[in-house]
């Protein structure tokens, strides 16, 4: 089990939201490199990254920071003997000349959310021109999937959507449970294993990790194939160690993706 640190960008600067408002930003840090360093420092072996303003003008905002997050990366994995530490990112993505653009410049893997809802067809163009690179991104609230950084409900099932982008070639799920999400409820646990259930390919939990029980209430359920789990407000507001925490999952799990 995976614990994935949340660097959500706003105007340059590490942030963390409500419930996706950006009204209710909280900034963590005017550095976003440095935070990317500290939570390598404290154990992660991948990161989540999120361009907000980019979700919300549907094109990319903060690329400057995502170099400088990407180039820490870099080298603290080179100082360290590491291969590869995966770096994924959302928001804004709206087209092919752009997934190529940030796989050069070093990302791992891109999440792809509205767009995916909006025009399938741009999805399965991006997992065929990028096998192994592409992730899906679905937030939803009681079973339907909103979209546009959360302001609109679609109508669709997530389940629906859910095999249906499977069949497209996903490399994974981000399932985000939108009522939980900064709101350090806990994990919607029923909701991301009967997702994890319905489909093949592994899911990714997001939304309401607040304490160490969280963790190991998902750690219960990984064999269903939940593979990591997107951890923001309560590492930065110290609710949840991440070092302790990842030491733990690694207990429970015997060591699975270390």
């Amino acid at each position: 089990m995976l614990l994935i640190p949340a660097i959500d960008l706003k105007d340059g600067h590490c942030v963390r939201l409500q419930q996706g408002d950006m009204e209710l930003a909280t900034v963590f840090s005017e550095d976003p490199a440095q935070m990317a360093l500290h939570w390598l420092k404290q154990g992660a072996r991948r990161l989540h990254l999120v361009d907000l303003n980019g979700a919300f003008a549907g094109k990319p905002k903060n690329e400057s920071a995502i170099k400088s997050i990407l180039q820490i990366v870099q080298e603290y994995a080179e100082e360290n003997g590491i291969d590869e530490i995966p770096v994924q990112l959302g928001g804004g993505i709206r087209d092919l000349d752009t997934i190529e653009r940030y796989l050069d410049d070093g990302i791992s893997y891109i999440i792809v959310g509205t767009a995916a809802v909006k025009n399938p067809g741009f999805l399965h163009d991006a997992c065929g021109a990028f096998p192994g690179h592409i992730i899906v991104g679905l937030d939803a609230r009681d079973g339907k999937v909103a979209t546009d950084g959360w302001s609109k409900m679609s109508g669709h099932e997530v389940i629906d959507l859910a095999k249906k982008f499977e069949g497209y070639g996903v490399e994974s799920i981000v399932y985000t449970d939108i009522g939980r999400d900064g709101m350090m409820g806990g994990v919607n646990i029923e909701a991301t294993v009967k997702l994890a259930r319905a489909v093949k390919i592994p899911v990714i939990a997001s939304g309401g990790v607040h304490v160490l029980a969280d963790v190991e209430a998902l750690c219960a359920v990984q064999d269903e194939g939940i593979e990591g789990v997107i951890c923001g407000r309560s590492i930065y507001e110290g609710t949840l160690d991440l070092a302790s925490a990842q030491d733990r999952a690694d207990e429970l799990t015997e060591g699975a993706g270390a």
